[in-house]
């Protein structure tokens, strides 16, 4: 055997496995959605094989717009507050000793050993009616009656915060740990104060985590719609609650399949503006 070959064959041995596993794993149930969402509803549920764009159509009838629309809000209103969050807590971090940020770190990932449903049911207890925030307000006089924390905006998107935050930290910490420390001495050595040097060297340098967080919390934030069944009570519908119906409740699997991909299709516009818009392209992002 020659030794292209052997180079060829020693690449596909390497890159086969993962390139198989991407195209009949992610690629090809994407594609196949895609095409779905271009067929006709079946009379007892499934898809006919009949090419129509109803299902996209629908998806401009007010009530399903103003859900989607909803879910981006509240999606990007949770990465916002989770940059705002995770970036002091990362920067916090990397100014530790190398001795303490294990454990700090270890802190944050600890949320992942838990099963995120029993995380967010013990928000429940905390925060219904007869809770223990509610009691102790009620008990110290702090209020006469009950406060409804549950089962609203807010509960929801207090819990897509809870949950995906460890996903905003660490890609923030890894970006400013490698920021050279040299650099910033620099920066101090020319005269320029610690908030200018933040904002003209270590933001800067940290883009490129800031915009991995905004990837890892805002995609799925959009369609995680088990945290609006638990804390939205039902009464908090997003775009993945009504995927989820389409395709269980209501069997209307070619609008599920649309709204799946105009949800793709936003998610993918929008990180092509961040990153034209935040100049990531001159950062290597």
């Amino acid at each position: 055997m020659s030794k292209s070959k052997m180079a060829r064959l020693a690449v596909f041995s390497t890159v086969g496995p993962i390139f198989i596993w991407t195209v009949f794993l992610i690629v090809g149930p994407m594609v196949y959605i895609v095409i779905m969402s271009f067929m006709q509803k079946g009379l007892y549920g499934g898809v006919e094989k009949k090419f129509t764009v109803v299902a996209y159509q629908t998806i401009f009838e007010e009530t399903y717009f103003k859900t989607i629309l909803k879910s981006i809000i509240i999606a990007m209103k949770t990465t916002v507050l989770c940059l705002l969050l995770s970036y002091p807590f990362a920067y916090f971090i990397t100014r530790q000793k190398k001795s303490r940020r294990s454990g700090l770190l270890l802190f944050i990932m600890l949320p992942f050993i838990t099963s995120g449903l029993v995380r967010l049911y013990s928000w429940v207890i905390l925060l219904n009616k007869t809770g223990i925030i509610n009691r102790f307000l009620l008990d110290h006089h702090f209020i006469s009656n009950s406060i409804q924390f549950l089962y609203n905006d807010n509960a929801v998107t207090l819990g897509l915060i809870y949950v995906f935050l460890p996903f905003a930290v660490l890609p923030i910490y890894n970006a400013l740990e490698k920021i050279d420390q040299g650099l910033l001495d620099v920066s101090s050595d020319l005269g320029a104060k610690p908030v200018r040097t933040f904002l003209k060297v270590t933001l800067p340098l940290s883009a490129s985590g800031v915009f991995a967080s905004v990837v890892l919390v805002f995609v799925p934030a959009i369609g995680a719609y088990f945290i609006a069944d638990i804390l939205g009570g039902g009464k908090t519908l997003l775009a993945g609650n009504l995927i989820r119906s389409q395709f269980t409740t209501s069997k209307n699997w070619p609008f599920g399949a649309a709204i799946s991909v105009f949800l793709l299709a936003v998610t993918l516009g929008m990180l092509y503006i961040y990153n034209k818009v935040g100049n990531l392209d001159d950062l290597g992002v």
